[in-house]
């Protein structure tokens, strides 16, 4: 079982999928899911970067924009691909509409899927998450004798509910306990491999399903930075404050990336209480997984350990820092 190299290190990490875990290295990523037939089924590829983002990936900041936005792609494709490997699109009756759309785009159909998806996944993110607290928290302006700076921590309070609402909405549903399960196996397993433990599903039950780099924890620094950052950025006139909250969004999650990178490779106490509020959500996100979720996990992981050493081997890999759990 492959063991973290202390002289090469660098921090894994992944995301869950349907029926399934996807783990992410410098170059590659491998998604492993369960196929109706109860087998382990694993797809890996490379993450393709132009010159011109790989030149951004060096910049504070801005790196982390790049790097959201390359996360956020491959989400999409990994969730698609874990849907077909477990069964689930072939459940779905193609609509007259399904059928239109396969006939006028062919082969690039999904491609124009998941475009149109991330396109319309980040308008419904930005809308719930920053214009919507902002709109709420406009009638209590009068309320508040126009005071600008006690209406900034009102909306950053606002945002705050409205994002664990969400997250407490979404454990109500089936299907995202299993995604949440497959989550937990994520985190226990990067624990375990971070740990130098012989990876068995044995061993990873033993760790924590809670992580510092989590992607939980990251969604939580952006509500609580930017609760900071627009307490200078404010105004009386309600289109202009929603007009800031959108156009700050790519800084702020820059930003918050920053932070949560910081985070997992640092063993100061001050990180130990800025990772806690974190950590502690992750108890919605996260659930105990059972062993053969664990299984999933692991090999997931040791499918893109192996694709990355063979091309470490071959000095075609550069340590482009950790990944986010």
């Amino acid at each position: 079982m492959p063991k973290q190299n202390p002289h090469t290190p660098f921090a894994y990490g992944g995301q869950a999928a349907v029926e399934g875990v996807m783990m992410r290295g410098r170059k590659n990523y491998c998604l492993s899911v369960r196929n109706p037939k109860g087998e382990i089924e694993s797809r890996t590829s490379s993450i393709e970067v132009s010159k011109t983002l790989a030149g951004l990936r060096k910049i504070p900041i801005l790196r982390g924009i790049v790097q959201l936005g390359s996360s956020a792609i491959i989400g999409f494709k990994v969730m698609s691909d874990s849907a077909d490997i477990a069964g689930i699109a072939e459940d779905v009756e193609p609509t007259k509409f399904d059928i239109w759309l396969e006939k006028k785009l062919g082969d690039n159909m999904t491609k124009y899927i998941m475009v149109v998806s991330l396109i319309l996944s980040l308008i419904f993110s930005v809308a719930l998450f920053m214009v919507l607290p902002t709109w709420l928290s406009g009638f209590l302006s009068p309320v508040l004798g126009n005071n600008l700076w006690a209406l900034g921590i009102i909306e950053g309070l606002v945002r705050l509910a409205i994002f664990i609402a969400y997250l407490l909405l979404m454990t109500r549903i089936k299907e995202i306990k299993r995604v949440f399960q497959y989550h937990g196996a994520e985190h226990k397993v990067i624990n375990c491999y971070e740990k130098g433990d012989e990876l068995t599903p044995e061993n990873a039950a033993r760790h924590t399903r809670l992580h510092k780099r989590c992607g939980t924890s990251f969604l939580l620094f952006v509500m609580m930075i930017s609760m900071i950052f627009f307490l200078f950025v404010q105004t009386d006139t309600i289109w202009l404050r929603v007009l800031s909250r959108i156009l700050f969004v790519p800084f702020i999650a820059g930003t918050s990336y920053e932070v949560i990178k910081w985070a997992g490779i640092s063993k100061s106490p001050i990180v130990a209480i800025i990772s806690f509020p974190g950590l502690m959500l992750q108890k919605i996100t996260t659930a105990e997984p059972d062993e053969k979720q664990l299984e999933v996990a692991i090999t997931a992981l040791e499918g893109v350990i192996a694709i990355e050493e063979e091309k470490l081997d071959n000095k075609q890999l550069e340590n482009d820092g950790a990944q986010p759990a």
